[in-house]
């Protein structure tokens, strides 16, 4: 009951609590991210929703426009304290998890919930075992068990599995769990970058854009 009624009622009602903040940190914001780097304000990227469903997913632009998509070997994206990529104000917002909170846009819409799985890029769904595939039968969320608990510590064929996990036992219980934990680790900056130590082709990328 909680999974299929519950969870949405929560979902809206703290997104329509949350806006208005949201709205005045927009104020706040928006220009700041303008004046360091002219262009857009919103990233809107494609991701893969419930059931395999594509849909436009808000955030906070924290990159110089126009700036290349690196991936590592496990598909995931480049993400390093020394990115080029990210503008001054980007990494605040990405340290602080602001860049995030237009998802809740997201969440009052129905195309994502406060928590569950990351959602992936469009080109991921077909590299999905099909023992993980259960994942899918949740609305990805703002944060989620992964993403609270191991965030980039993990390889993505383990988050998949713990995605998998959440999905099959997700309860109330849980949700108040990771909710706790995601707060946890957005203040003590928990796990924010993985070791690059052997992703030798994302820094070649890299050190090209340093130069």
């Amino acid at each position: 009951m909680y999974k299929k009624f519950f969870k949405r009622i929560i979902d809206i009602i703290i997104s329509l609590i949350a806006l208005p903040f949201f709205f005045l940190l927009l104020l706040v914001v928006a220009p700041i991210i303008y004046f360091d780097d002219p262009g857009p304000v919103f990233y809107n990227a494609e991701r893969i929703g419930k059931n395999g469903k594509l849909f436009k997913m808000y955030k906070f632009r924290s990159m110089y426009v126009n700036s290349p998509d690196i991936r590592l070997k496990d598909g995931s994206t480049y993400n390093d304290v020394n990115d080029p990529r990210v503008t001054k104000v980007g990494k605040i917002l990405r340290a602080t998890s602001i860049d995030e909170t237009p998802q809740f846009i997201n969440v009052l819409f129905g195309h994502m919930s406060l928590i569950g799985p990351r959602p992936d890029t469009p080109d991921c769904i077909d590299t999905y075992p099909d023992d993980v595939k259960v994942f899918l039968t949740v609305r990805p969320g703002i944060t989620g068990y992964s993403q609270a608990f191991f965030r980039n510590s993990i390889e993505a064929s383990v988050k998949m599995k713990k995605d998998a996990y959440y999905a099959e036992h997700c309860t109330f219980r849980f949700d108040l769990k990771i909710f706790f934990k995601t707060i946890s680790a957005v203040l003590g900056h928990d796990n924010m970058y993985k070791d690059l130590s052997e992703e030798e082709d994302a820094k070649e990328k890299i050190a090209v854009l340093h130069k």
